[in-house]
């Protein structure tokens, strides 16, 4: 009777969409944005070119454009055609709603449009004063530059065709095609993609930059593109990117895109993990070479997030925790077992504070507003849950499993149900329990009690608290031996035998729990 509720529970959950309305009908397979941009004026002109493919016939999609309202930003329609020819359309609440023409089961549109963007596109000046263009999209904001269907589940190859001033470097989502100049003071630059990919992570970026190849991993160039006067700062800072990325591709898979460039830039939150083009935030370059763990974050990020991307915003621990998780791997990898352990327990302080405010869980499908689905519960928690499961499967298992979520779903997107059903297969355990215990139910378990030693046993009276339905192993080192007990809600007492008299009882020795443990000697 349990088991049945807890599976309709866990199914119901997992299974949750967030409130953007997918039309299943449709899906877009390419996207061409053509760009003129000017130092003159704010104003970009675009055209979109947005090929459709219809699984059944409709009388009307839709194209998210974050439209003009009273002021001077957001974007004005001037046409939409068809092989050349006018099609119907309607362009109002930040909606393009076109009607389609014939039967073709693929059509290609070519949206015509101008305006300032209000947002997604940044256009100000660097911190030292010169003119810049960086796109920023993450997690819906690209529909404020680019007509698309501007949701993480909706993926498709893209190609930008970026006019501007010739004394800029130009930087787009892809491989370079070709880039020459078309007049006296003007070039373009030709970028393509040919591994779908979401709006989120498809940009630009343009700015005076001081370019390097630090390396290349097989046949995968990887870059640095920063502020000329942070030339020198910029390319130590980002000299260790092939080596992060080295290891990814060893331990997850081939690396999914043709280019890895990192790059100086201005936008509005910081930086993001664009596919093949990394944004970092522009202090991030310092010349202090302090930056490896963002580097190995974000670049976790190109598998995870970019290729396999989650399929709504609510499983966004599917990308952020897999990064955070990631990054600390690659420390671990590189600096050993002794930093992912004060790497996580640093983590584990951070959250214990944060659920003292809100022990909301990680997937959080009372959220209404898709800004706000990034907490520390997406990203440290969930890489906690991973670190958790790495213990309970082992590390051979783990890595196995991992691998093969990723050969499922690159180029694709997937819940968290599909990421159980993958790891359940390596583990052969039901794993379930486990996930709705970590990532659906909110809080994290407090142990208090005490121990004591007579007649060659430990004896260990404990009580354990908190919201999940907890059934959790707690390993336990007494005299240097290692013994596991099972931790379930409420008081619980466990006798350890055939023990000498210990000199040292320690609980979770190793740091793979996220609990509180306070169990003391009487």
């Amino acid at each position: 009777m349990f088991m049945r509720a807890f599976l309709l529970l866990f199914i119901a959950t997992v299974g949750f969409a967030d409130p953007y309305p997918k039309n299943p009908d449709i899906s877009v397979s390419h996207y061409i944005f053509k760009l003129e941009l000017s130092d003159t004026s704010d104003e970009i002109a675009g055209e979109a070119s947005v090929t459709v493919k219809f699984k059944k016939p409709v009388t009307s999609f839709d194209l998210n454009l974050i439209g003009k309202a009273e002021g001077t930003t957001g974007m004005e329609v001037t046409s939409v055609t068809l092989s050349g020819k006018p099609v119907e359309y309607t362009f109002k609440n930040n909606l393009i709603s076109i009607k389609p023409t014939g039967a073709n089961d693929e059509q290609t549109f070519v949206i015509a449009y101008k305006g300032i963007p209000a947002d997604g596109l940044i256009i100000s000046k660097n911190k030292f004063g010169d003119r810049s263009f960086f796109g920023d999209n993450w997690p819906d904001r690209g529909r404020n530059w680019l007509p698309s269907i501007d949701h993480t589940s909706y993926k498709s190859t893209v190609e930008f065709i970026i006019t501007a001033p010739d004394h800029y470097e130009i930087i787009a989502t892809g491989k370079l095609v070709d880039e020459k100049k078309i007049s006296k003071k003007r070039k373009v630059s030709h970028w393509s993609e040919s591994v779908p990919v979401s709006v989120k992570v498809m940009t630009i970026g343009v700015s005076e930059f001081a370019v390097q190849e630090s390396g290349k991993v097989g046949n995968i160039p990887v870059t640095t593109w920063v502020y000329p006067q942070n030339q020198k700062e910029g390319f130590l800072d980002f000299s260790v990117a092939p080596k992060v990325l080295e290891y990814f591709q060893e331990y997850i898979g081939r690396y999914p895109f043709e280019k890895l460039a990192h790059v100086q830039s201005k936008t509005k939150f910081g930086g993001l993990e664009n596919a093949g083009n990394i944004f970092y935030f522009e202090n991030s370059v310092n010349g202090k070479n302090e930056r490896e763990g963002l580097i190995a974050h974000e670049t976790a990020h190109q598998w995870f997030g970019d290729s396999a991307t989650e399929a709504d915003w609510y499983h966004v621990w599917l990308s952020e925790g897999f990064a955070t998780y990631f990054a600390a791997l690659y420390m671990e990898h590189t600096y050993g077992p002794d930093k992912l352990k004060e790497i996580m327990t640093d983590t584990r302080k951070q959250i214990f504070k944060a659920d003292e405010k809100n022990n909301s869980p990680i997937v959080d499908t009372t959220i209404t507003d898709i800004n706000k689905v990034l907490s520390i519960r997406t990203y440290q928690k969930a890489a906690w849950v991973l670190h958790m499961l790495r213990h309970e499967m082992g590390d051979e298992n783990f890595q196995a499993g991992i691998r093969e979520y990723y050969d499922t779903y690159k180029g694709k997107t997937a819940l968290t149900k599909d990421f159980v059903a993958v790891m359940e297969r390596y583990s052969k355990e039901d794993l379930k329990p486990f996930f709705q215990q970590w990532v659906f139910t909110g809080g994290h378990p407090r142990v208090d009690g005490m121990w004591y030693y007579e007649k060659h046993s430990i004896f260990i009276h404990f009580e354990l608290t908190g919201t999940g339905p907890y059934n959790i192993p707690l390993e336990v080192l007494v005299n240097s031996v290692p013994q596991t007990i099972v931790l379930k809600p409420g008081k619980q007492t466990v006798q350890l035998g055939s023990v000498e008299n210990p000199k040292k009882v320690d609980f979770d020795p190793n740091g793979w729990l996220l609990g509180e443990v306070n169990i003391i000697a009487k």
